[in-house]
């Protein structure tokens, strides 16, 4: 275990990260400001790296795959939003979820009729499947290398605009408290249509860029969910800021408990024994970061409501 193996994993664990972040940032906005629990929006990512995936096994454009996945999953959100979220935003969180199950579903069952029931691998763009040299002695996946560049280059757009724009007062006032920003004259309707949108075109952007290293499949957008919430609980709901901390926490502390655990405990245990042992501490590694950040700020790292 040298220091490259120990420089290669920390960019491993920002680069989950950071795509951990895109699919958690519109997900804690819509929660924080319209109080709605959307299970669905898992499913946005999923669509996104399947329309991602296929047309650029078309086109062999990468570029235009990523713009083509983000605008029709936008326009798949907008109908969504329309057609069955506002029926539910003055509704219990049971009916949310109920209703987002079904969502799940129908996506899944959409999926599967139109690109079938096998997973598919999206292909990486020729121009980012080679290695490049990190400080002269550390090659890294160029294609892993550019996940780390959009993440952040989204990153800063996403704080120019909730931080620097009057739309992003709006977003973080009704996020904040909901009452006193509609009191004031906010349409915060119409913020929730806008916050919507835009994190069904982060989830795209994730499931697309997420494709060629992970296996596009059905049920994929749920695997991930689960992680996303974790992140939203850890760096608190409504805060865009707490949800890009605890997205890089537990991208970093995921990454290093699969990539760390196994080699130290084989030195204490068995093989067998070491190998099921790592498997499930790596596993629970996010759950337990959990736990103890509620344990000592039960509102999370960066709560937006006061």
């Amino acid at each position: 275990m040298d220091v490259i193996f120990l420089f290669e994993q920390l960019l491993n664990g920002i680069g989950y990260g950071l795509m951990l972040f895109l699919l958690a940032a519109g997900l804690t906005l819509v929660f924080g400001i319209m109080d709605t629990l959307n299970l669905a929006h898992g499913s946005l990512y999923m669509v996104g790296a399947y329309l991602a995936a296929r047309v650029h096994e078309a086109s062999s454009s990468f570029l235009l795959a990523i713009v083509v996945a983000v605008a029709a999953t936008k326009i798949l959100a907008l109908l969504v939003e329309l057609l069955v979220m506002r029926r539910l935003y003055r509704r219990d969180h049971l009916s949310q979820v109920l209703a987002t199950i079904g969502l799940i579903m129908m996506a899944d069952d959409a999926v599967r009729a139109i690109w079938g029931p096998s997973p598919i691998m999206a292909p990486t763009p020729a121009w980012l499947s080679g290695p490049v040299m990190l400080f002269g002695a550390l090659p890294y996946p160029s294609y892993r290398l550019m996940l780390i560049v959009a993440g952040l280059l989204v990153v800063l757009g996403l704080y120019l605009l909730v931080n620097h724009t009057r739309l992003g007062m709006i977003v973080r006032a009704g996020a904040s408290n909901r009452r006193m920003a509609e009191l004031m004259g906010v349409r915060v309707d119409r913020v929730f249509s806008f916050v919507f949108i835009l994190g069904a075109g982060l989830a795209a952007l994730a499931g697309a860029l997420m494709g060629p290293i992970s296996s596009v499949q059905i049920g994929m957008g749920d695997a991930i969910l689960i992680p996303a919430l974790v992140v939203i609980v850890i760096g608190g709901i409504g805060s865009v800021r707490g949800a890009f901390v605890a997205a890089l926490l537990v991208g970093l502390i995921d990454t290093a408990g699969r990539a760390f655990l196994p080699p130290l405990l084989h030195l204490m245990l068995p093989p067998d024994l070491a190998a099921d042992l790592a498997s499930g501490l790596a596993s629970i590694a996010m759950y337990i970061l959990m736990a103890t950040v509620l344990a000592l700020k039960p509102s999370g790292l960066f709560p937006a409501r006061g």
